[in-house]
């Protein structure tokens, strides 16, 4: 491509800051912003990003379709929401006008586990209309990429086990209340754990409906039973709440998490294959005390042994990088709902964006 690749940014929030400054750190140019929060709506994008006014003026949601009328971007990114369901208009309009988007929605890194309703709509519109749509963030690395280069160099596999904590404080409300923190354990145990207190024949009919509320690894455990070519024969999730000994204060939430109340939870999701490989992996997100740090653990069980620990990642900052990065990848992309298990391996980007942009 020969010129600069033209982003919109939907979704002015936490991520939002490191997103629309590493497109223009990596050559690119926003060209149009949206959120539905009236207090930024029609405020430059540089009131959110910081830095010297852009010339970007933030577009009300309701507005958004006229708007990409107008500037025709090559992208739009989407860091608004955690299920696909919430995030499902802002694709569907993208699908609609036949532009790529990619969304750190961490149920879209593999949908169609856990919602395959939407995940087909949307990928028979982006077909129809010559676009790709995915979804991608920490995961595709940490959770994802990772896991199967070991996995490459492993002789043989009998079971992969995954950990990783994040502070919900840094991604928002959506996804500290997605998370059951701030409830008491007998509203936790109502709200959030009584999901998976049903037989597989009854989840699969929820799934199958769109209503199904699943953790971060039900979607990770499908991406790789995908990037191994392995064959799901069962798949269960268990959500536990975290406490803490002490009242904590969320800034996300505005309230004071009382001692033995939830912070968080964990959330435990078991694979097994035809293959006979197990994938056992759990996410703890959660408000963090003081002893709290972001942890990423992952062991392959077989011949060899391997565990690989990454501590204190910058959840934050890798997200948004990889959705920077992972932008040519979704231009060149084939069209369709494409879960990045089937793009190109995650690449760093030396050069402006558009020199990868065939």
């Amino acid at each position: 491509m020969d010129r600069k690749v033209k982003v919109v940014q939907y979704g002015t929030g936490k991520m939002s800051v490191y997103t629309m400054r590493y497109v223009y750190e990596k050559g690119g140019e926003i060209v149009g912003a949206v959120d539905v929060n009236p207090d930024v709506v029609g405020k430059d994008i540089s009131s959110i990003m910081g830095g010297d006014p852009k010339g970007v003026t933030i577009t009300a949601a309701d507005q958004a379709e006229e708007m990409l009328k107008q500037v025709k971007p090559d992208i739009v990114v989407v860091t608004t929401m955690s299920l696909i369901k919430d995030v499902e208009d802002a694709l569907m309009l993208c699908a609609k006008l036949g532009i790529n988007a990619i969304t750190t929605c961490e149920e879209a890194f593999f949908p169609a586990n856990s919602n395959p309703a939407i995940t087909q709509k949307l990928d028979e519109l982006a077909k129809q209309n010559g676009c790709t749509i995915t979804g991608s963030g920490y995961q595709d690395i940490y959770w994802g990429e990772l896991i199967s280069a070991i996995a490459g160099s492993t002789h043989k596999i009998t079971k992969i086990k995954g950990s990783s904590s994040y502070n919900v404080e840094d991604y928002g409300i959506a996804l500290a209340n997605a998370h059951g923190a701030g409830l008491t354990l007998e509203e936790f145990d109502k709200q959030v754990a009584s999901v998976d207190k049903i037989s597989d024949a009854e989840r699969q009919a929820i799934i199958d409906k769109g209503e199904y509320l699943p953790s971060y690894m039900w979607n990770v455990n499908g991406w790789l039973c995908s990037k191994l070519g392995l064959t799901v024969e069962s798949q269960t999730q268990k959500t536990v709440p975290q406490t803490y000994k002490e009242d904590i204060y969320s800034s996300t939430l505005g309230m004071t998490v009382k001692a033995g109340d939830a912070t968080g939870m964990s959330a435990v999701v078991t694979t097994t294959t035809k293959e006979g490989i197990t994938i056992e992996s759990e996410c703890i997100g959660k408000v963090y005390s003081k002893e709290d740090y972001d942890k990423n653990e992952w062991t392959i069980e077989g011949e060899p042994n391997t565990t690989i620990v990454v501590a204190r990642p910058s959840t934050v900052e890798l997200t948004c990088a990889t959705i920077v990065n992972r932008i040519p990848d979704v231009i060149n992309g084939v069209s369709g709902y494409v879960s990045t298990d089937k793009l190109d391996e995650l690449k760093y980007r030396t050069k402006p964006l558009n020199e990868y942009v065939k």
